[in-house]
This record gives structure tokens, sequence and C-alpha cells, in this order.
């Protein structure tokens, strides 16, 4: 059966916001956390962007929730070296209920050192010499590494928990899905497609965790709800991959016009009508998924946690 975890948005909320809203998760009954690692929102309308691993610190201490990154790009802006620090430190503040998902990013978030932003078949391959490092770190023990990519030189983890940090692969495409069949502890996507959970199952995934989400925005008025969603979130409507190669906020701004409420309304659940979320929810359970989280849009958190324990949960398998 099925887990359903909440998703923690660090472009919508500060950290004081998320600890609060991940303590609300854990009453209501979600079983798990993940939270995004951001350096800038989409727009300037969702106006938040903290260090997630000061957030996951004070996680750490206010929930028993396992706690992931969904997900981290280890690449660019972090030296997979740092990254393996940060993680380690997170699985032992947790007792090891931290999992570190990665991905091959963003340039909204990984360009801002001015390095060059490369194309996606060099973004995976970078992702997967990090993901060796970093798994080489974990054991604790010096790693000197020579790569294409990286180089680390006398680097030792002496603060890392006891089993190594199980590291979960973002992937939308058949290309990082291959990745994450061959490398990953886990796989993470954000549509409930069966093919693409079967291609890392027979892949080499096989009973690996597989981790899907989706954003929702829970209201008493369907149209304002669906307001809401194109004003902090017509980001996640826009086609190819936009969504990868923009730099800034402002540049996603500039597209919000080609967004519309029809469009939001048919590809977002708003409004609340326990079925629509039922079903949004079961049909990751239909493809294949172990866990399975929910972020809710918009400033009305603790009306969607009392809607999800009283109505939605109880329906869900």
């Amino acid at each position: 059966m099925p887990e359903y975890g909440y998703f923690l948005s660090c472009e919508e909320f500060g950290p004081a916001d998320l600890v609060e809203q991940a303590r609300m998760a854990e009453q209501a009954g979600f079983t798990a956390l993940w939270i995004s690692d951001h350096y800038h929102p989409w727009n300037d309308a969702q106006g938040q962007s903290p260090f997630v691993w000061s957030v996951i610190g004070a996680l750490s201490e206010a929930v028993s929730l396992p706690i992931e990154t969904a997900v981290t790009c280890p690449t660019v802006r972090m030296h997979p070296a740092v990254v393996a620090q940060a993680a380690a430190t997170s699985a032992v503040m947790t007792g090891g209920r931290f999992r570190l998902g990665v991905g091959s990013g963003e340039a909204l978030n990984e360009h801002i050192l001015g390095d060059a932003w490369p194309p996606a078949h060099v973004r995976l391959d970078m992702l997967e010499e990090a993901i060796q490092v970093m798994r080489r770190l974990f054991t604790g023990e010096e790693v000197n590494h020579a790569g294409t990519h990286y180089t680390v030189e006398n680097a030792r983890l002496y603060t890392v928990p006891d089993e190594p940090v199980p590291i979960d692969i973002s992937g939308f495409g058949p290309k990082a899905t291959s990745l994450a069949s061959r490398v990953g502890d886990g796989y993470i996507t954000m549509m409930p497609q069966e093919a693409m959970v079967e291609q890392f199952r027979k892949g080499g995934g096989g009973a690996k965790l597989v981790s899907g989400g989706t954003k929702v925005c829970y209201g008493l008025d369907r149209e304002e709800a669906v307001r809401t969603v194109r004003k902090l979130w017509s980001n996640q409507l826009l086609p190819g991959e936009m969504g990868q190669v923009l730099p800034t906020p402002s540049h996603f701004e500039q597209l919000e016009p080609l967004i519309t409420e029809e469009m939001v309304a048919e590809n977002t659940v708003c409004g609340d009508d326990v079925d629509d979320h039922v079903t949004t929810l079961k049909a990751f359970a239909d493809a294949g998924f172990d866990r399975i989280y929910v972020n809710q849009i918009g400033p009305d958190q603790r009306a969607f946690f009392d809607f999800y324990r009283t109505k939605v949960l109880p329906q869900l398998p």
C-alpha cells in the first residue's frame, strides 16, 4: 500500500511557516515530507526561497517524519562534496530518516555563479558522476577523485549516519529514468505515468522506492482557487524545456499570459470536491507509486490539513 506525504514548498513559504506546516502535516496523518531545494522562486509572487539545509535542521527537531529533498541539484551551484556533507548531517540529525532526492537542475537556480548551463545530456553525465562522489563520501573514508567534471582531494566526512544516505533520482523522460534505474536507490517523478514506473522497475530499479508528487489548491471557492494557482504556479504548465533553461523569475513571469485559467482548471485539482482530490492521488497509487506527496498551493494551509485529515486521507488505500 502506498504512503502519503506532504510536499513543503520553499518557493512559497519562509522557514517558520514550513516548520509549522510540517507539524500540521504530521498531526493530519501524513507519513513523510518532501521539501523543495531552490535558490530562487519561480516568480516573485511566490516570494520566498530559504536555504533548505537550515530548514531541514529545524524540521528534524519539530517532527518525527522522514524527510527528503525534492529535489537537490548537486552539480553546479553546489559541489557534490558539499552536498554530501549537508545530506550526511541531515541524516544524522533525523536519526536516519533522510533521503537525498537529486536531479539535473534548472538554470533558474544553478547559473547564479556565472557557470555555463550545459545541455541535458551533459547535465545527466554530471549528475551520475556527482552521485558516485557522494556515495564514496558517505562511507566516511577519505576520498580522492579526478573525474570528467569534478575533482575531490583529501575529502572525508567525519559526521556520517550509520547507513549511507539513500539517493533517489528525479526523471521526467526516458534518459533520466534510465539513469535512475541504473544507479538510483529510488525514483522520483511528478506525473502518474505507469509506463515510466515500469521502465524504472524493468531497467534495474526492481522493488526500489518510487515516489511522486502533485499540487492542489483546496478552497471553498473553486474559481478563486483557480486564480490562486494561476498567480502562483502557472510555470508548472509551461511546455517543453522552458522550466530547465529560463534563468530568472522575471522570464517565467513574461510567459504567464500563455497560461489561462481554463488550462489551470483542467490540469490542477482546485476546490473542495473530495472525489477530485482522492482520484488524483489514487492515480499515482494505480500507476505503482510507493509514496505520494501532495502540496497545497496558497495561504490556506490549516484548512487544507483539516480537509485532508477528515475527508481525503481516510478514503485513500
